[in-house]
């Protein structure tokens, strides 16, 4: 999912930041992204292979997943810093004809902390070069306040 960032006033701020829904528990997905990076030199068969475990179980049960979404992003980004002093954001996702802001809580996610793995091992599924050190991003909407078809 890509939604537009905007700040609280609705100014955008990024017109698309890759976000994941992040597992109660993380730890058996994350051992498995993991190995598959670690285990091939192939970029595609790693690819291949996280994409059917994807599309074949991973989405299946939404009681799985947290209401939280997940970021990785660059620590020295200005976006990042920007997120984490304001502590707050909207989600502005688009689809078709259907729309949703989702005013969101922004906080940082410590490394070693099992949803910071989960979103690098993820991400590096698709990006084998993902750099250590990048910084991982939980959003907590608000979804009392949320804004559909606007």
């Amino acid at each position: 999912m890509c939604p537009r960032v905007l700040s609280d006033s609705g100014k955008e701020q990024l017109s698309a930041l890759t976000v994941l829904l992040a597992p109660e528990e993380p730890e058996e997905s994350t051992a498995f992204f993991r190995f598959q990076v670690q285990k091939s030199a192939d970029p595609r068969e790693t690819y291949e292979k996280a994409l059917r475990f994807l599309q074949s179980e991973y989405y299946q049960e939404t009681k799985q997943f947290t209401d939280r979404l997940l970021a990785v992003l660059p620590p020295d980004a200005p976006l990042t810093g920007m997120l984490i002093e304001d502590g707050r954001c909207i989600l502005d996702f688009s689809q078709g004809r259907h729309a949703f802001r989702i005013p969101c809580k922004v906080k940082a996610v410590k490394e070693g902390n099992a949803n910071h793995e989960a979103a690098i091992w993820h991400n590096r599924v698709f990006n084998p070069a993902l750099p250590d050190g990048m910084q991982v991003l939980a959003f907590k909407p608000d979804w009392k306040s949320v804004e559909t078809n606007f």
